[in-house]
């Protein structure tokens, strides 16, 4: 009875229209996007919490240097402002990304065969950990990436830090970690799919270390060497960890 079921769920999917595809599309774009408001929202209400949570590392780093002033400069009117709407932004995503990638699981599963639709609770948690874990890595790295980048100035130089710069730089350090920490779930997607083999990930291990040094250095947005260090490390472990899951589901 259940495997009759699941055939005809399975048929009547294939047999959506093009309309019925680009409705079913819009319906999902329109929940990801209304929880992406209601994260932003939420972000604007606790702005003062969430800043001081921000601030954390840069009070850390004003520890080492004793010449520095620990208080962020607002330098114009308008940027506490886009300071806060910056927040939002980045919070809303953040909030909001367990529905988001539930929505577009949601949406792909029609297409996919019935062994492979088990995943998608699966998959929701582990993208959902994988980010997490690369924006608290960003966030517990940071002050040590700061610190380096304060003494560059050369001694004597007290920096007047502003709070759209640092609040737009520390933001962006946790999404960008957060969405390389999903390369493991990406490899193993596509090693599920039959699109890559554990095997040939073996073969060009070399490249793809070398690979992932130059991506490393090239999207970390504060370009210290703390920063750079903390993404190439979990990100060759994870391609070493992809290739054993990728064996161990394989069979």
């Amino acid at each position: 009875m259940s495997r009759t079921l699941s055939k005809a769920a399975s048929s009547s999917s294939d047999s959506m229209t093009l309309l019925e595809h680009l409705s079913e599309l819009r319906r999902r774009l329109i929940i990801s996007v209304l929880a992406f408001v209601g994260g932003a929202i939420v972000c604007y209400l606790l702005y003062n919490p969430i800043l001081i949570f921000l601030e954390k590392p840069y009070k850390i780093a004003c520890r080492s240097e004793t010449h520095v002033s620990c208080t962020l400069t607002n330098l114009a009117p308008l940027q506490g402002f886009t300071t806060r709407l910056n927040v939002c932004a980045y919070g809303g995503i953040i909030l909001g990304l367990p529905v988001i990638l539930w929505q577009l699981w949601q949406f792909v599963t029609p297409g996919l065969k019935a062994n492979e639709r088990r995943y998608a609770l699966p998959f929701v948690i582990a993208t959902v950990t994988l980010f997490f874990l690369g924006g608290a890595t960003a966030y517990i790295i940071y002050p040590h990436g700061l610190t380096w980048l304060l003494a560059q100035s050369g001694p004597g130089v007290s920096p007047a830090v502003s709070i759209q710069s640092y609040i737009g730089l520390i933001t962006l350090l946790i999404v960008i970690f957060g969405i390389a920490f999903e390369f493991p779930a990406v490899l193993v997607g596509l090693e599920l799919a039959g699109v890559v083999k554990p095997a040939a990930l073996r073969r060009v291990r070399r490249f793809a270390f070398l690979g992932i040094v130059i991506f490393s250095a090239f999207i970390t947005p504060s370009s210290d060497p703390f920063s750079m260090l903390a993404l190439v490390v979990p990100l060759a472990a994870f391609y070493e960890g992809s290739i054993l899951v990728g064996r161990l589901l394989g069979k």
